[in-house]
């Protein structure tokens, strides 16, 4: 029995990125296989097969199988644009998915702080918000009484009080305080480079004089405290005598510097009063409010608030005393920076009201100067009305009409008298008119 040869089949593996079509041509008259005695009889055309499609053999022997064929192209030609277009949308939504994903990342932002810890250790560090979160306890609301790119929204006075830390706003001065250490922000400002000289001397043992050494967060914010109220009293120092040498030389001698000085003493004087104001009614609510006072006290003890009365309850009885001891000591200390911030905004507001009381006077007296300038006008107005009455006359005599008063000798000296005359009458009797209605 003769061998039969085996068929050939002609595949191609084609890959292609494009929509167009993959055409496959093949034929073996020299070798016949199942399909071979079709193909010798009938023309060869292209078929277009899908990329990852099989090699079938197709004839074109009646009509019926070639509307076979066609239907069998077109499903082929579909099923090669759904998957083309399939794999064309894929990377699509890849592509979308990590824009998306760049899009909402957030960079979450890192502050540059300076650390000082209870030993006196100074330096400078970049903590990100996490981590700063995490260190100190805090929430993410609670970070934006501090927050340095939020200085035009939260420019108030604030000192919260928290489990583990106590945030503090006191101006240019944004910290937080914590059992070992606080973090300055913005410490390139004057709040900052003023606390960071107050508190390290308090950090120093050689400093203390035998005196018992308090917990490191009461230091923090009593040095913290100093060194607001000191820079509003050493404003308070450098605007005083200023202004009371303006007050000494107005209003006899207005001059244009003078006034511009006083504007200007004025203005400071406005915002000294605003700022010390602002910082009187934080020390107010923070003295009105015990349970604020008391969590400061119990920080870092195993001590609690009972509910209802704000007791303190301790594990250790020793612990007890030392947090009621340290309560009278907060009180004592927000009492003594409560009256200093009080004599400060007192006496700015008694400068600013002498120099609101120096305005008034200068108004005055322009008023009364613009008054004198307003009287000499209305006089000078007045006689010029009553020299154009007489200019009208002698306009009517300067008329090349003939009057026959030409002719008499004394004519001219009558009229330039009877002007004269009559412009001064017409003055007296308008000043007087005025005078009587007190206009003038």
């Amino acid at each position: 029995m003769a061998s039969v040869p085996s068929p050939k089949i002609l595949q191609f593996a084609v890959q292609s990125r494009s929509m167009s079509a993959n055409y496959l041509l093949f034929s073996s008259p020299s070798q016949p296989w199942p399909c071979s005695q079709k193909l010798r009889n009938a023309s060869l055309f292209p078929i277009i097969v899908k990329v990852s499609s099989k090699v079938k053999c197709l004839t074109e022997s009646t009509d019926e199988d070639r509307l076979s064929e066609s239907e069998a192209v077109d499903d082929d030609v579909d099923g090669v644009r759904e998957d083309t277009k399939v794999h064309v949308k894929r990377p699509q939504r890849t592509a979308s998915s990590s824009s998306d994903s760049l899009s909402l990342g957030i960079r979450e932002p890192v502050y540059e702080v300076v650390e000082v810890k209870s030993n006196g250790v100074v330096s400078t560090r970049k903590i990100n918000r996490r981590q700063l979160l995490k260190s100190s306890g805090l929430r993410p609301r609670d970070i934006r009484s501090i927050d340095p790119s939020l200085f035009l929204t939260n420019s108030m006075p604030s000192l919260l009080v928290r489990e583990h830390a106590i945030l503090l706003n006191l101006g240019s001065l944004r910290a937080i305080t914590m059992q070992e250490r606080v973090f300055i922000f913005d410490y390139n400002r004057k709040g900052g480079q003023a606390f960071i000289d107050t508190l390290l001397p308090r950090l120093n043992p050689r400093n203390l004089n035998g005196s018992p050494c308090m917990p490191f967060m009461i230091e923090a914010v009593e040095a913290a405290l100093l060194s607001r109220v000191q820079r509003l009293e050493q404003r308070l120092m450098h605007i005083e005598p200023r202004v009371q040498g303006l007050l000494e030389v107005l209003p006899n001698r207005l001059t244009a510097d003078i006034l511009e000085q006083l504007r200007i003493s004025k203005q400071t004087l406005v915002e000294l009063s605003s700022r010390a104001g602002a910082l009187r009614q934080m020390l107010l609510d923070l003295l009105e409010d015990p349970h604020e006072i008391r969590r400061i006290c119990i920080m870092g003890k195993n001590c609690t608030l009972r509910r209802g009365n704000d007791d303190v309850e301790c594990s250790v009885p020793l612990e007890k005393q030392i947090a009621e001891e340290e309560e009278e000591e907060i009180e004592m200390l927000l009492e003594n920076y409560l009256q200093r911030c009080e004599s400060c905004h007192g006496q700015s507001e008694r400068l600013l009201d002498s120099a609101k009381e120096m305005e008034d006077s200068i108004a005055v007296n322009l008023s009364s100067r613009r008054l004198e300038v307003s009287r000499v006008e209305l006089l000078l107005q007045v006689g010029a009305f009553c020299v154009a009455v007489g200019a009208l006359i002698a306009g009517i005599f300067g008329m090349n009409l003939k009057s026959y008063l030409e002719e008499h000798v004394f004519a001219f000296w009558l009229t330039t008298a009877g002007i004269i005359v009559g412009a001064v009458m017409a003055f007296f009797l308008t000043y007087w008119y005025l005078r009587a209605r007190k206009i003038l």
